[in-house]
């Protein structure tokens, strides 16, 4: 089968590779010339376009699956709007036919509750992060093409995987950390992300959109402890005072997030349904090395 990757980052390269092992032809879009040369040396072949550029997008190959997992980078000068509703209209635009399944790589940002509530696909969606509200216009726009074009919206939680565990580097120094302890978090090891897209893209007919998470939300405290825990580091200690408004920002959100569906859906393609469990398969493989992202 033929396969078309926007964005080789942490998630789409993994399912890129996994997709070149099954023999598939896998095309791969990059804004940089070096990834390209990079992505050809790894098998796949690369087109260097930018979703916010329509001119650059206008010889996309015909294909049986489309993932769509383009992040937002900050140094790119252009607002997340810009990359991700501008950039998904731009891509939709020029997607030849017939009109294939399309993955939309989104997130459960998307969701505004404060109050540790369950939500599932049909709980209210008002975001008040700027991540969030991108991320919902871009679903919106897709939804608008819905009936032209097999897609299906995975919103994930937070992924975490090798080289990727937010904070390590101080707690290990025993820095205290600049957020709250309650509130709490949502978590999906990206092996496991990868075989959600895995089996989305052969499955039958699926729903315009699916939660995706390890099921076994945790309070951020706990997510810290159990991160000291299996690394040997100083017992965690906190300090809101000084947490900045970003991190304030994140910490306003708090809701626990339900994957029932995607497991009726798509059977058990969660292997580590804990944050315990995956943290101990990433130690033991030797993948701790740091992440500057934030719990």
């Amino acid at each position: 089968m033929d396969r078309l990757v926007f964005c080789c980052g942490y998630l789409g390269n993994r399912v890129a590779q996994r997709w070149l092992e099954s023999r598939d032809r896998v095309f791969a879009v990059s804004r940089s010339e070096q990834s390209a040369r990079a992505m050809q040396q790894d098998g796949l072949l690369p087109i260097v376009a930018d979703v916010t550029q329509p001119e650059s997008l206008i010889d996309l190959p015909e294909v049986d699956t489309v993932l769509y997992a383009v992040g937002f980078d900050r140094l790119s000068g252009h607002s997340i709007a810009d990359v991700y509703v501008q950039g998904l209209q731009n891509v939709l635009a020029q997607l030849p036919a017939p009109r294939q399944r399309l993955l939309y790589i989104s997130s459960t940002g998307v969701y505004g509750q404060s109050a540790g509530e369950w939500v599932d696909e049909s709980s209210i969606c008002q975001p008040e992060r700027a991540g969030g509200l991108a991320c919902l216009a871009a679903e919106q726009e897709l939804e608008k093409q819905r009936a032209e074009l097999d897609s299906c919206i995975l919103r994930l939680a937070g992924i975490y995987g090798p080289g990727r565990l937010p904070r390590r580097d101080a707690l290990l120094a025993g820095e205290p950390i600049k957020a709250p302890a309650d509130g709490w978090l949502n978590l999906i090891h990206v092996e496991d992300a990868v075989r959600v897209v895995l089996a989305a893209a052969t499955a039958g007919q699926l729903p315009d959109r699916l939660l995706v998470s390890d099921g076994t939300p945790l309070r951020r405290q706990q997510y810290f402890a159990e991160l000291c825990r299996q690394l040997d580091a100083p017992d965690p200690c906190f300090d809101e005072q000084q947490q900045s408004e970003t991190d304030r920002a994140r910490a306003s959100s708090s809701k626990r997030v339900s994957n029932r569906q995607l497991l009726d859906l798509l059977g058990e393609v969660i292997v580590f349904d804990s944050f315990a469990d995956g943290l101990a398969d990433i130690l033991q493989a030797g993948g701790d090395s740091s992440d500057p992202g934030a719990a």
